[in-house]
């Protein structure tokens, strides 16, 4: 019998991928998008979790959503021009200075390019990768939901906000739970 692996709070990390002022003006979902990825900030500050946050090509596309530096204002973004996050240098060696993380849960934008080429870039290094599909988004449907299909296909982990907030938390009642619950609801 498979074990399946469930989200521990000390191997997990959170990677924001992209989600700025231009870029976003044209995603199909984009106020769900924010507010998932805002609620999963806001999870990954309160059970301690590592955030590396990404922009593409900032100069172009903007800087990222002032909602989501309000959640993270300690985090620098770092700039790339590589669709996927791990084919970054810099990106990389930032995701991989986390030597505890063996599991990125990733939100962001776009799921058929960045999201999905991430997601591939993270496998290939050996990490555990979970997308939440309320909380990545493209610019048309169909490229949301074939991107969704390819992550799945290549052994992502595809699930919602809740879900994955749920598992980290693990139960009721404790203190990270209560905080986190009026975001809940």
């Amino acid at each position: 019998m498979t074990t399946i692996k469930r989200l521990d709070p000390e191997h997990c990390g959170l990677l924001v991928v992209d989600i700025q002022e231009r870029m976003m003006g044209v995603i199909a979902a984009r106020d769900e998008v924010v507010r998932n990825s805002v609620l999963l900030i806001k999870t990954a500050r309160e059970l301690g979790l590592p955030i590396v946050a990404t922009t593409q090509y900032v100069a172009r596309i903007g800087e990222l959503l002032p909602e989501i530096v309000a959640e993270m204002p300690d985090v620098t973004a770092i700039d790339k021009l590589e669709f996927g996050c791990f084919d970054n240098g810099d990106a990389a060696a930032a995701l991989k200075s986390y030597r505890n993380v063996d599991t990125w849960i990733a939100c962001g934008v776009e799921t058929h390019i960045c999201m999905y080429q991430t997601v591939m870039g993270g496998i290939n290094a050996g990490y555990g990768m979970w997308l939440p599909a309320d909380a990545v988004s493209s610019r048309t449907e169909k490229n949301y939901e074939t991107g969704l299909a390819r992550i799945r296909e290549i052994g992502g982990i595809v699930a919602n906000t809740e879900m994955i907030i749920y598992e980290l938390l693990g139960k009721a009642g404790s203190p990270s739970f209560k905080t986190l619950l009026p975001f809940l609801k």
